[in-house]
């Protein structure tokens, strides 16, 4: 099982960085320079394979995460805001504190991405013949011209993450499902290579950057002195869930 518990992915919280930002550099350049080639071959595929990743990568969205988190999160906080005297009221700031890291850990890298590649304004493979790989429209507010960094892979990757966090014997599927939504965006033709790789780091790295500021404030993760993050348990919702079925 993927060790999930450190600050940050492959040693980039220790000393031996450089190692893997070099690697993750020579991916990048490697993809840069064969961006047009990698994505022709993508995308040669038949109508059935294009009409699975079409469903596929509609799970890339947001909304389907950021909705529902963002409904439970408020009704657990105004739970917990008007049921003063009830001894549930633990249980509801637990859940406050998990909806809202779902929230969070996935709204936040999305937001990052849509902002970036707003301002970035990378053409998308779709004006290649135009534009070439390397074409940027800064602050176009042109779909076109916001391909880096693919926000599909962002939101899935993240939500990945979050899972893997919460759950880690679920990490595995949902690094399948983000996976899977990275490559419905190269077979559809709507991101270069590099476009998901980039937003496949900024999930990744944003979902961890969530996860620890929420464990300095305790608020369901800690973080041990070794420097690992674990998560708290919810030992007042499994209360309220026992007295449940009593």
């Amino acid at each position: 099982m993927v060790d999930l518990g450190q600050g940050y992915p492959f040693g980039l919280a220790g000393r031996r960085w450089a190692l893997p930002v070099l690697l993750a550099v020579a991916v990048f350049v490697d993809l840069l320079i064969y961006d047009h080639r990698y994505s022709v071959l993508a995308t040669a595929q038949s109508p059935a394979t294009l009409a699975v990743f079409n469903f596929i990568t509609r799970w890339g969205e947001s909304d389907w995460i950021l909705i529902p988190s963002a409904l439970l999160l408020a009704l657990s906080a105004g739970a917990f805001f008007f049921m003063r005297s009830s001894p549930s009221r633990p249980a509801f700031l637990e859940l406050v504190w998990l909806f809202g890291f779902i929230f969070v850990g996935v709204g936040l890298p999305s937001l990052v991405s849509n902002l970036t590649k707003r301002i970035i304004g990378r053409g998308r493979p779709d004006v290649f013949a135009q534009f070439g790989t390397l074409s940027f429209h800064p602050f176009a507010g042109n779909f076109d011209f916001e391909s880096f960094p693919s926000g599909h892979t962002t939101t899935a990757f993240a939500a990945a993450m979050v899972l893997g966090f919460l759950a880690p014997r679920w990490f595995w599927v949902g690094l399948v499902y983000a996976i899977a939504v990275a490559a419905s965006r190269l077979v559809l033709g709507a991101h270069y290579p590099t476009d998901v790789f980039g937003g496949a780091l900024l999930g990744s790295l944003g979902a961890y950057w969530v996860r620890n500021f929420f464990a300095r404030r305790g608020w369901g993760f800690e973080r041990l002195p070794a420097g690992d993050v674990m998560r708290l348990p919810m030992p007042a919702m499994r209360r309220a869930l026992r007295l449940g079925r009593a």
